[in-house]
């Protein structure tokens, strides 16, 4: 039986919401092994000029604890 454990990341992009997703993903595996999913758990944008400047996450990562 494995034993898994999630932690919650926020992340930003200026780009999209699946890259801010990924720089989550990349910030994470630095300090944690074993990752087994990612669950985007909220998702927003700031809005500047009437466009939108930045994307962010809020993720939800679930790794096996060894």
């Amino acid at each position: 039986m494995a034993v898994l454990k999630v932690i919650e990341v926020l992340a930003n992009s200026d780009k999209s919401w699946e890259d801010a997703t990924k720089n989550a993903l990349a910030q994470a595996t630095k300090s944690v092994k074993n990752i087994r999913s990612v669950y985007i758990n909220e998702q927003s944008a700031t809005v500047k000029d009437g466009e939108i400047d930045n994307y962010r996450v809020n993720v939800k990562i679930t790794f096996e604890v060894q």
